[in-house]
C-alpha cells in the first residue's frame, strides 16, 4: 500500500512531469496505485496523491470494481456541457462538494505499455477523470469552493490529524 498524502501537503500542487519510460517500474507502480485506491476505498488516484509527480492517474468507476483505467500523459482533446457532481476526494477525507465540471470529455493518453488510447467518457467518469487530471497539475476539488470554505476544511482535517496523534 501506498501513503495517500492529505490536504494541506505542500507535496500535492507539484505539477506532474510527463511520464517517458515505460518499464517494470511503472507496472509495479501502477498496480500499488490500484492496490491503495482499491483498499481507500476509491474511484480515481492521481501519482501525485503517492507523492509521484508523474503524468500517471488510475480509476474504476464500475461497481464491480472490475474496470480498471490507466491513463499516461492524459490531455483533454475536447469537452462540452456542464455537469454538477458532488465530488470527494482521498487526498481531502471525509469532505464532499459540489464541483461544476464539463458534461462530457474526449481524452487521449498513453496506456500502461505506452500505447495510444482515446476515450470518450461522460457522467462520473468524466467527472472522475477531470478531477485527477486535476491532481497532475497541483490542483484540488477544494479550490473550487469559496476561500472560506477551503479554509474551514483545512481546519477540520487540521484537527483530525491532530486528534488521530
Amino acid at each position: 500500500m501506498l501513503t495517500i498524502l492529505e490536504f494541506p501537503d505542500p507535496r500535492l500542487r507539484t505539477k506532474a512531469k510527463p511520464v517517458a519510460v515505460f518499464d517494470k517500474a511503472l507496472h509495479t507502480l501502477i498496480d500499488a496505485m490500484f492496490a491503495t485506491m482499491y483498499a481507500a476505498p476509491g474511484i480515481g488516484l492521481a501519482a501525485t496523491q503517492v507523492n509521484v509527480h508523474q503524468q500517471l492517474l488510475v480509476l474504476d468507476v464500475s461497481e464491480e470494481k472490475n474496470a480498471p483505467l490507466v491513463l499516461i500523459n492524459p490531455k483533454i482533446v475536447e469537452r462540452d456541457g456542464v455537469q454538477v457532481y458532488q465530488e470527494g476526494c482521498l487526498s481531502v477525507p471525509g469532505i464532499f462538494a459540489d464541483v461544476e465540471r464539463a458534461e462530457r470529455i474526449v481524452v487521449e493518453a498513453a496506456d500502461r505499455d505506452g500505447k495510444p488510447v482515446r476515450i470518450e467518457a461522460d457522467g462520473l467518469l468524466a467527472v472522475c477523470i477531470q478531477h485527477e487530471m486535476d491532481h497532475l497539475v497541483g490542483k484540488l476539488f477544494v479550490d473550487y469552493l469559496s476561500p472560506l470554505k477551503r479554509e474551514l476544511v483545512r481546519k477540520k482535517l487540521e484537527k483530525a490529524h491532530r486528534e488521530a496523534g
